[in-house]
């Protein structure tokens, strides 16, 4: 892989779009994702028994489906009032997509480091020396998912797998770093750019977290994922490397949920 990085010319919008909509975008997202996990948290209330806020994993990635579909329709609106297409900021091509694949591979390795250090420095923060013994009951809630039937979970599974990552990734990249990071880069100065829509993109991970210490242990892990691949994208200017890294992490979330298919009844209603 050749280490030289092509930035290819990026486009240069009609009109840059003001500061309120370039964080308002982000926030809304933001909303979202809150909003679609306390209809999930609702609707299982009302058909089986209640359980803590927010739903588990598997119900967020497979209701992310219309939040994702309407973030995509947003941004692309969003830019395309500025003169920009969501296309060039991706910058897809067949002839490169084996190179984008090889740096979206490094890009993973590269901000994996970071976010596992997070995660360990935050944990290490909460329970010192007990931590390692904390992370069973810090990142899973044995009441976060009521029984299901198998039918049920077999949708929630391929949903989950199937739309999850290949909607998510390029939707939260043209979002918090193709539209916001962008735009703010020509009206603020370049660190405060990268951080704020870092900050906005860790917030909404909170409503991932299975507990009040996965919160703590979200915001900074997710925060440094921000700010490294918003440096990636302020120097690459463009996001097709970021989305495959992003594109597999998501797909490292959610493709486990198919192992759930082939578990004995007995174990699905435990």
């Amino acid at each position: 892989m050749s280490t030289e990085v092509e930035a290819p010319a990026e486009p240069i919008p009609a009109r840059v779009s003001g500061t309120g909509a370039l964080l308002g975008l982000p926030i809304l997202r933001v909303a979202l994702v809150g909003l679609a996990a306390l209809c999930t948290w609702i609707a299982l209330a009302l058909t089986a028994e209640p359980g803590p806020f927010p739903p588990g994993m598997l119900f967020a990635a497979a209701t992310m489906l219309p939040v994702n579909v309407l973030s995509i329709v947003l941004v692309r609106q969003a830019l395309h009032r500025s003169g920009q297409r969501a296309r060039d900021l991706i910058d897809f091509s067949w002839r490169r997509l084996g190179r984008d694949v090889l740096w979206g591979l490094l890009w993973l390795a590269v901000l994996w480091l970071p976010f596992i250090l997070a995660v360990f420095g935050v944990m290490f923060a909460l329970h010192g020396g007990a931590a390692l013994e904390h992370f069973e009951t810090v990142f899973s809630d044995a009441d976060a998912a009521p029984p299901l039937n198998r039918a049920w979970l077999t949708v929630l599974a391929v949903v989950s797998v199937v739309t999850f990552a290949p909607l998510n990734a390029p939707a939260e990249e043209l979002i918090y770093r193709g539209y916001s990071q962008w735009g703010l880069e020509r009206r603020w100065p370049t660190f405060w750019a990268i951080v704020v829509p870092s900050a906005i993109f860790a917030l909404q991970h909170v409503f991932y977290a299975a507990t009040a210490d996965a919160v703590l242990v979200y915001l900074a892990a997710f925060f440094v994922w921000g700010l490294g691949s918003g440096l990636i994208v302020h120097f690459q200017r463009r996001l097709m490397p970021i989305i495959i890294a992003h594109l597999l992490v998501n797909l490292m979330t959610s493709a486990p949920a198919l192992v759930l298919l082939f578990l004995p009844d007995s174990a699905l209603a435990s």
